[in-house]
């Protein structure tokens, strides 16, 4: 739909933010009868809009161009996706669903009600029915399978990771092409069908309280030079900007109690892997294992390796770039990610974007330097050459003895830290000293606001947490709709 040219918008219900939780909770409202605007920020874009992983899908989908940082004693660089669909149009579609461990510890510490792993079942395959889940037709690409062998010859637990994407075997190379199943691909187009507005490029300042609605003041972005200003009046308001975006937004409005004070990440570091061998050619499927022998305290990986990704991940080595010029097709980037650190978000004054302030314990800096100590161990049982650590100043390794050289406790000042995933800036719970809305997503001392995205999650997912993310958004919108029947007086 088109930005208001004059006066303000209605809705019986606003939500705003286009990811995984907004997108399957104005899917699900919409086709229950409510009058729904989901509101986006970023622009309204197909999958295919740009080659995935490129610069110019970062410059088109992500928020800032890609580079985000929170700041501590040790930087960790994040990314967040900025356009409809949010982090499920820019990320590989790595599936899981939350471990029943992790559910228990959460409605231990956090007190949530309809939380056990018997009762999120139904959520995951409903959201798995729409978005569909597959793992790969045939072989893992040669970065994948490196992995795989390094961990069997070590006697290690790996495993192949399903995905958010369907495959089909292209008629002119006759090689299998998988399409992601992201939030434009399967959610969104529904809750379009079903008669829900999307309203792309348009920012949420503020939310205020009048006459028992909510006012969303919120700016048009479609034109930086002449962006305008509008109100959105809606009866409920549910904010799903995702883990820095929405404490942001409930903090400018003067709600505060327990909001951004336990940002929760799974800190990474990687680490650039040579060989002999090609293992990278172009025109490769995604990697797809991951290594789970030493879950819960960190997992090991492969990411997407294309050229300008490689020389990226070499930051910390300048004077070996003109490897991947050379070499490319011979190198992969791998990972370790933990589920140590911690965070807040706050607002400053005249600054736009979260600010996000990091602490990592010792133990959280030992567990990184253990897990990038096994993970060389894998690479060098499959093969490798060479590897190049995620950490200033750091020696190339070239053999099992050279791992002796990473510090046991990781430099907090020299490792290059990353995260994909945040969560837990919004916690859900009865725990009313440590949670900011309820079991199902209310937001404590409010009427008709709500939360529906990552910061719920209480805590590390230890796996990727959209599965979770979707499945909890489905769990809280049925109960607003069966709970928005019964004070309508219909039949749920």
């Amino acid at each position: 739909m088109a930005m208001p040219s004059s006066g303000d918008l209605k809705a019986e219900v606003a939500i705003i933010g286009a990811g995984p939780g907004g997108a399957v909770t104005a899917m699900l409202l919409a086709e229950a009868g409510c009058d729904v605007l989901l509101l986006e920020e970023g622009p309204d874009l197909p999958l295919d809009s740009a080659l995935h992983f490129s610069s110019d899908e970062v410059a088109q989908k992500y928020r800032n161009g890609g580079v985000t940082v929170g700041i501590g004693e040790a930087k960790m660089a994040y990314v967040e996706g900025r356009c409809v669909g949010g982090g499920s149009e820019v990320n590989r579609g790595l599936y899981s669903r939350a471990p029943a461990n992790v559910l228990a510890a959460w409605r231990r510490d956090f007190l949530i009600d309809g939380l056990t792993d018997a009762e999120m079942k139904s959520h995951y395959e409903a959201c798995e029915q729409v978005a569909r889940v597959s793992n790969l037709p045939g072989q893992a690409p040669p970065l994948s399978q490196r992995l795989h062998e390094g961990a069997s010859r070590l006697g290690w637990k790996a495993e192949e990771i399903p995905r958010l994407v369907t495959y089909q075997r292209d008629a002119k190379s006759g090689r299998m092409i998988g399409r992601k199943q992201s939030m434009t691909e399967t959610f969104v187009p529904r809750f379009i069908q079903a008669g829900g507005r999307l309203l792309p490029g348009a920012r949420a300042l503020r939310l205020s309280r009048y006459g028992g609605q909510w006012q969303v003041r919120t700016r048009s972005l479609e034109n930086s030079k002449s962006a305008r200003r509008f109100d959105l009046m809606a009866k409920t308001v549910i904010v799903a900007g995702g883990a820095t975006q929405t404490p942001v937004l409930l903090r400018r409005s003067g709600i505060t109690r327990n909001i951004g004070d336990n940002l929760r990440f799974h800190p990474m570091i990687k680490v650039v892997a040579a060989f002999s061998e090609e293992i990278n050619p172009p025109g490769q499927l995604d990697p797809v294992h991951q290594i789970k022998q030493f879950d819960p305290r960190f997992s090991m990986g492969c990411s997407i390796s294309s050229r300008p990704l490689l020389a990226l991940a070499l930051v910390d080595h300048p004077e070996h770039l003109v490897e991947v010029e050379r070499n490319w097709r011979h190198m992969g980037i791998y990972y370790v990610q933990t589920t140590g650190g911690r965070g807040v978000v706050r607002t400053l004054p005249a600054f736009s974007d979260a600010f996000v302030r990091l602490r990592y314990s010792s133990e959280d800096m030992r567990e990184l330097g253990e897990g990038l100590q096994k993970l060389g161990e894998c690479l060098f049982a499959a093969g490798a050459v060479a590897l190049y650590p995620g950490i200033a100043g750091s020696p190339v390794l070239r053999s099992l003895e050279d791992l002796k050289r990473i510090p046991v406790e990781l430099p907090k000042e020299r490792a290059s830290l990353s995260a994909l995933h945040l969560f837990s800036t919004c916690p859900m719970g009865e725990n009313e000293f440590r949670c900011a809305t309820d079991s199902f997503g209310k937001v404590r001392g409010t009427d008709g606001l709500y939360v529906s995205d990552s910061s719920l999650l209480p805590g590390a997912t230890i796996v990727n947490p959209q599965g979770s993310v979707m499945a909890i958004a489905h769990r809280n919108a049925l109960r607003f709709i069966e709970k928005r029947a019964v004070a309508s007086g219909q039949r749920y």
